[in-house]
């Protein structure tokens, strides 16, 4: 009796099928979930959990329309972002091909003929014909290839997090600082209106033969000492304003409009960055990246230990061949083929393969500690930082007060000829200097609550635009 070919391979499919779900064993453990700590060195950290869409945008706490729109511009339009998304469609059709190499694959052809020789009547002769191949994946090789595939992505996801961060915070601390060289200059620009009256007031009293010609040149060097001031923080304005609009993705003078009025410079009263807990450092893009990036090394460690062991394959067609659509007598071809591939020396050089994987898992869990510990410092660095700044501006403000006082009494006494002119000079020197030093350091304090958001990954939602979805886990 004849046996079907199908009846003579079944044992062999029954053997494969349940091979299908060996694994090699020794797969390194998990990395050790993130450790944060239960407390600030600068205070208390908060026990509630983060408010994610508050520290995705945080920016909006600054209360400036403005700042919302240049950073929403640039979160659209920076070409920087542009290319990590490009980068993140190349990580997902990566992921597709390895999705797909688990999939049988299936081909088709076909082929028709009509011919005619000399004396012989036409003949029609036709060909049809599908191939199939699949490879079980019996010792897991692409599957745990997938897994590497789906970690890689799941890790540019989170690198394309990582510049949307980065954007935010610069396009805010250019912001921050535009303002705050706006308000220099407006403060040496009274500046230089005081020296200009002081000077006004030497030349009457040099003509009143009340003063010597050393007081009016001691007064035209201060009026000039003011008025080099102002070049310099134009430039510094105009360069700021430039930095905004590369960021934003359109030509350097394309805000100069927009940027040009004054305005306060930003600042966060709800401090929201200090009442955050210290698990929040979990969600920067940077500490999940290096995560993927470790499971992603875990999974190819795998692969590569899989690649040692023989690999199956199953191939079949189905072919139909004939002289003409409307004749009899077609043949029907059939085939079936089971077919194992394996190195049988190899001379280590798979060996060496997988210890070149495992020293790749290695250097990656290196680079995850690296990164939470750096995560730690950036956040501790910039709360201490805010702490000095916070503590420098309340002197700053309270010497600029009582400078101004000063100043003002030495201007009325000058007038009435009731104290010199070094007292004066000195008077507003000090003045202008606190003024200034106010100035900078409410633009630094801006700058380092800008530093602290940035530190604890504000600016990006995990699941949110360039966030993967989860799929492909290691077998």
């Amino acid at each position: 009796m004849k046996t079907s070919p199908l009846l003579s391979v079944a044992p062999l499919l029954l053997a494969l099928a349940g091979c299908a779900n060996l694994r090699p064993v020794g797969l390194p453990p998990a990395a050790a979930p993130f450790q944060a700590p239960a407390d600030w060195s600068q205070g208390k950290a908060g026990a509630a959990p983060a408010d994610a869409a508050a520290l995705a945008a945080w920016w909006r706490r600054f209360n400036d329309p403005l700042l919302e729109q240049l950073v929403a511009q640039a979160l659209q339009a920076n070409p920087g972002i542009a290319q990590a998304r490009a980068t993140l469609q190349q990580a997902r059709a990566t992921r597709a091909a390895a999705a797909a190499g688990l999939a049988a694959t299936v081909s088709g052809s076909g082929q028709a003929q009509r011919s005619k020789q000399d004396g012989a009547a036409v003949s029609n002769s036709y060909n049809l014909g599908f191939d199939a191949r699949w490879e079980p994946d019996i010792f897991g090789a692409n599957h745990y290839g997938l897994a590497a595939s789906a970690a890689a992505l799941q890790a540019s996801a989170a690198t394309l997090g990582g510049t949307q961060v980065s954007v935010a915070a610069e396009v805010a601390r250019d912001y921050i600082d535009l303002r705050g060289a706006q308000a220099r200059l407006a403060i040496a620009r009274d500046n230089l209106a005081n020296q200009l009256d002081t000077l006004e007031i030497t030349n009457w009293r040099v003509q009143a033969g009340m003063l010597t010609s050393l007081e009016q040149q001691q007064a035209i060097t201060a009026a000039e000492q003011a008025a080099a001031q102002l070049p310099v923080l134009e430039a510094s304005v105009a360069q700021l304003g430039h930095a905004l609009a590369v960021l934003c993705g359109q030509a350097p003078a394309a805000l100069d409009a927009q940027l040009a009025a004054p305005r306060a410079i930003p600042g966060d009263g709800a401090q929201l960055a200090l009442s955050l807990p210290a698990a929040t450092l979990r969600q920067r893009p940077d500490v999940r990246a290096a995560e993927f990036q470790l499971e992603a090394a875990r999974a190819r460690v795998g692969q590569a230990d899989a690649a040692r062991y023989p690999q199956f394959r199953l191939d079949g067609s189905l072919g139909l061949s004939g002289l003409g659509w409307g004749a009899s007598g077609g043949t029907l071809l059939r085939t079936l083929l089971a077919g194992v591939t394996g190195n049988v020396l190899d001379g280590g050089a798979s060996q060496a393969q997988l210890d070149l994987q495992r020293g790749a898992l290695a250097q990656a869990q290196a680079g995850y500690l690296s990164t939470v510990l750096g995560a730690l410092q950036e956040v501790e660095d910039a709360l201490a930082s805010l702490t000095g700044e916070r503590a420098r501006l309340d002197h700053l403000r309270l010497a600029a007060a009582a400078a101004e006082s000063a100043a003002l009494l030495a201007r009325q006494r000058y007038a009435s000829g009731l104290v010199d002119f070094q007292t004066v000079l000195e008077t507003q020197r000090a003045l202008y200097a606190s003024q200034d030093g106010v100035a900078v350091t409410s633009a630094d304090l801006g700058g380092d609550l800008v530093r602290l958001y940035k530190a604890l990954g504000g600016g990006w939602q995990p699941d949110g635009e360039g966030a993967a979805t989860k799929q492909g886990s290691a077998p």
